[in-house]
């Protein structure tokens, strides 16, 4: 679904870099799921198509789920002030960031484990935001080595969960420079494993533990048994945690249920010093909730910010980033903030920007679009949140993002 450049449509995007365009022929989304009209449908697609398990660790949150509704509601909390008799045919949805200027203000949020809700999901996830030219930050966590998805997307970032110990530490940075990464982002709200029984109550684990529920779960999804789960082994063997370490790590599916994650308990600013010494690219520090923590970051060297509760993955009750994020800006007017958790419409993404973001960052969403039809159902969906967020930046009388405030938004029942 191409975004036009006409009064009536969407605004077009940037000139692609020749890298960028190369890369993207036009993909067709299965004639059977052309019902997908928004991110939420991709969400209900997905349930239908993956293992119950499977699912359950991509949805799911912590606990009661607190924060995970938190950062829904939290965007519902904001209503918005529109301006008329703008003339909006020249609008565009493009947008500035880091030293790159992007199609559309969003990016693919780092996901673990998509390689086993989509066939080679990081690659197409990295491949569709080359095409579509937006961010995709990859996941630590991943199935797929790192040094294929920078390959396969040269500019993609990528997100690193700290080892325990310093040597580690370095070994890891120094191998995600070798990859040839510019982009770093140092996972900051992850220094014990969270409390995710609602995983274990569906069946999930990492590693994975076989089971005849487990069985039963994929013989009962065929496309995905067949499709994902044993087309992964036949061409590429048993999945393993590739780039949580410099060494390969555990396998996806294991008698032994550990997974081998370093305990950072014990990690602070100081080793974040060191990574910022040796890393010569841009830093962004990702699960920061506290502006003071955000001025901290700023002042160890971080080049931006990325306000997060991780999706509601880890510290149940924990604020919704929306909320703080105009606290955070204040604090760090220097180096652009970004947010996500919670976004799934464009109308979330311009309440974000106009708070103060200057970029927001999807994740089930695009892991969803992923499972379901590949390539070309991220592509889909990146180009339904364009158009969502280039139709209402037209109703609200704007034509750029730069021109969005606190003045287009009112809190709602105020």
């Amino acid at each position: 679904m191409p975004i036009e450049s006409s009064a009536a449509g969407a605004a077009a995007a940037p000139p692609a870099s020749p890298r960028t365009a190369a890369a993207a022929p036009a993909l067709a989304l299965p004639v059977r799921l052309g019902h997908l009209l928004s991110l939420d449908d991709f969400e209900e697609a997905a349930r239908r198509h993956l293992p119950r398990p499977v699912f359950a660790y991509i949805s799911g949150a912590v606990e009661r789920n607190q924060s995970l509704a938190a950062n829904r509601d939290s965007y519902a909390q904001y209503e918005f002030v529109p301006r008329v008799l703008v003339d909006i045919s020249r609008r565009s949805t493009a947008a500035p960031l880091l030293g790159r200027r992007y199609a559309a203000p969003f990016g693919i949020a780092p996901m673990g484990i998509s390689a086993l809700s989509a066939y080679r999901g990081d690659l197409v996830q990295a491949q569709a935001a080359a095409a579509g030219n937006v961010p995709m930050v990859m996941s630590g966590s991943s199935l797929i080595r790192m040094e294929e998805v920078a390959r396969a997307n040269p500019d993609a970032w990528f997100q690193a969960y700290l080892p325990g110990d310093e040597p580690n530490i370095v070994a890891l940075i120094e191998r995600v420079r070798a990859a040839g990464f510019r982009t770093l982002v140092i996972t900051v709200d992850t220094p014990v494993s969270s409390n995710r029984e609602n995983n274990v109550r569906a069946g999930f684990s990492t590693p994975l533990r076989p089971s005849l529920r487990l069985a039963w779960d994929g013989l009962s999804h065929p496309r995905w048994l067949f499709g994902t789960f044993l087309k992964t082994i036949a061409l590429h063997g048993m999945p393993h945690f590739e780039n949580n370490f410099a060494h390969r790590g555990a396998p996806i599916l294991s008698q032994d249920v550990v997974r081998d994650l370093s305990e950072r308990g014990h990690l602070d600013w100081q080793h974040f010093r060191t990574i910022r010494r040796m890393w010569p690219g841009q830093i962004v520090v990702k699960g920061i909730l506290d502006a003071r923590d955000a001025r901290l970051a700023v002042d160890h060297g971080a080049d931006g910010i990325i306000v997060s509760n991780h999706g509601g993955r880890q510290l149940d009750g924990a604020v919704a980033p929306l909320r703080v994020l105009p606290q955070v800006v204040a604090a760090c007017p220097d180096v652009p903030v970004m947010i996500d958790s919670g976004i799934r419409r464009g109308s979330d993404v311009l309440k974000a920007l106009a708070l103060g973001a200057k970029f927001v960052f999807v994740g089930r969403p695009f892991n969803y679009a992923a499972a379901v039809a590949g390539e070309a159902g991220v592509r889909h969906a990146i180009a339904l949140l364009q158009q969502e967020v280039s139709r209402n930046m037209a109703m609200l009388g704007v034509n750029s993002l730069s021109e969005l405030d606190a003045s287009y938004l009112r809190k709602a029942g105020a």
